[in-house]
């Protein structure tokens, strides 16, 4: 069971380092549950996905700073390996390497958490005026994440439904990750262009889930990419069908998701997605 937490103690745990608004390795892993050496281990087998502008590692001046400053991070003070720290994107990342639906859940808290400091500021703006100065590096300095609150606030991107623009692949791509990791037993995936990319996000699933691709003849999936997939992930099914021209996705049986853009162009075009009554999943299935 996931602990809501609150906002005040995420808030808390966001440092300003080299001008880039950051979290440690050590309070990332507390908040996901797991030791710090098994959040690092998750993310060395995934190196390529956090470059420098996602995570860095301080610096001695940097980790004994953090230790002067911060009675939690005391210590630190006698550990021989400096801590990794990690951007808004190496945050967000953490949730698909971690293959959790805690890291998932966590992160979705403290986007939430941020968004609700931020509208208590605005609501009493007139007692926090004198704070401001103080505040503002941890609330408005990192320009991005601004962008990214305004963004979910506008859009409403939820679990229902949403809409991405043309360049917020990143997000796309997170949230559908999101729902391939929420499937418990099975997925069906109704999409006419699927390729290499698409069986990358399928990987993000739980064991023990199965797969079913539906997809035109003319898909770049071979059986040799059936095969080395089901060797790492099974099991996943590719069928042919040429009788639908949108794509959905089905999870668990009980959730339709409508989406208006294949899972290997997510972000590339403006697209939206919606859960649709889900006593219409017999009917479709039935006229694949």
């Amino acid at each position: 069971m996931i602990t809501d937490i609150q906002p005040f103690n995420i808030e808390n745990k966001i440092l300003l380092i080299r001008n880039e608004q950051v979290m440690i390795d050590r309070d990332l892993a507390e908040l996901y549950g797991i030791e710090t050496k098994v959040l690092n281990q998750a993310v060395k087998r995934n190196i390529e996905r956090f470059p420098a502008d996602f995570m860095f590692s301080l610096n001695e001046m940097e980790k004994n700073e953090l230790v002067t400053n911060c009675d939690r991070l005391k210590g630190l003070k006698f550990s021989t390996v400096t801590p990794n720290a990690f951007t808004e994107q190496g945050v967000a990342m953490l949730s698909s390497v971690l293959k959790s639906k805690t890291a998932v859940e966590i992160n979705i808290q403290i986007m939430r958490a941020f968004i609700a400091m931020r509208r208590f500021l605005r609501s009493n703006a007139e007692i926090f005026a004198e704070l401001k100065h103080l505040r503002q590096q941890q609330i408005n300095s990192d320009k991005r994440i601004d962008e990214l609150f305004s963004k979910m606030e506008k859009y409403a991107i939820d679990d229902m439904q949403g809409i991405f623009f043309q360049g917020q692949i990143f997000d796309a791509y997170a949230k559908f990750e999101q729902f391939i990791q929420s499937a418990n037993k099975e997925i069906i995936l109704i999409d006419n262009y699927v390729d290499l990319s698409v069986l990358q996000r399928l990987a993000k699933k739980q064991k023990k889930v199965n797969v079913i691709i539906y997809t035109d003849r003319k898909t770049k999936l071979t059986q040799q990419d059936i095969q080395k997939f089901n060797a790492q992930y099974p099991n996943l099914t590719l069928k042919y069908t040429n009788k639908m021209h949108d794509r959905f996705m089905i999870i668990d049986g009980k959730t339709l998701y409508h989406i208006g853009a294949s899972l290997k162009d997510l972000g590339k075009k403006c697209f939206a997605f919606e859960i649709l009554d889900a006593t219409i999943i017999h009917a479709i299935l039935a006229n694949i």
